[in-house]
């Protein structure tokens, strides 16, 4: 566990009514365009129904400092399907087979910048797929060096396709990771004390 910090899983009405200040998180994290904010709360509130969805909210003070989701991937969501697409376009049925079979699709792992290089955002990824039936968990993230890939990595994760461009943003290359579940290496553990399905909401 990460010294004064707590980890929380929210159930879906209290992940949707968080997403104002999970976005908050995401938005230090990643500087994107605040044209974008709109969209992406639209996605994340739309994600939280689908199947097998889990959301941890990793908190200090009552304040969220990171976050990660993700849910069960199947045939007929966005992403499943892209990335599938572009495993056999790049004849690799082989590993789209192997590893979006029966996957935990990851979302979104963000943590703020005054809580990075803490090891929070391994104790929200190791919680987000503790104890999950998915044979493999998967995700994208962007192509080149970085802290997040280095994470992924330390967690077993390996690039199965690199450099791709998913539709509508050609110059953001990213590269599809992949994991067999359980991960591998150290976690964080989710406090005694209250349910695992503690609907926080954005205040304490």
């Amino acid at each position: 566990m990460v010294a004064d910090t707590e980890l929380r899983e929210l159930a879906p009405p209290a992940f949707t009514h968080a997403v104002p200040a999970l976005l908050r998180v995401y938005e230090a994290a990643m500087r994107p365009p605040p044209e974008q904010l709109p969209g992406r709360a639209a996605v994340m509130n739309g994600h939280a129904y689908y199947p097998g969805f889990r959301a941890v909210v990793a908190l200090r003070e009552g304040r969220p400092v990171g976050f990660a989701y993700g849910f069960h991937g199947v045939r007929g969501q966005w992403w499943h399907d892209m990335v599938t697409e572009g495993l056999h376009a790049g004849g690799r049925a082989r590993q789209a087979r192997r590893y979006l079979t029966d996957p935990l699709e990851i979302a979104e792992v963000h943590v703020h910048p005054e809580a990075q290089n803490q090891g929070v955002g391994r104790a929200v990824l190791h919680a987000l797929c503790e104890g999950r039936g998915e044979r493999t968990a998967v995700l994208s993230t962007r192509t080149g060096p970085s802290a997040a890939r280095h994470l992924y990595r330390s967690c077993g994760f390996t690039e199965v396709l690199e450099d791709f461009a998913f539709p509508g943003s050609p110059d953001q290359p990213f590269s599809i990771m992949a994991a067999r579940l359980p991960l591998t290496g150290p976690g964080g553990r989710r406090p005694p004390g209250r349910s695992a399905w503690w609907p926080w909401t954005g205040s304490r």
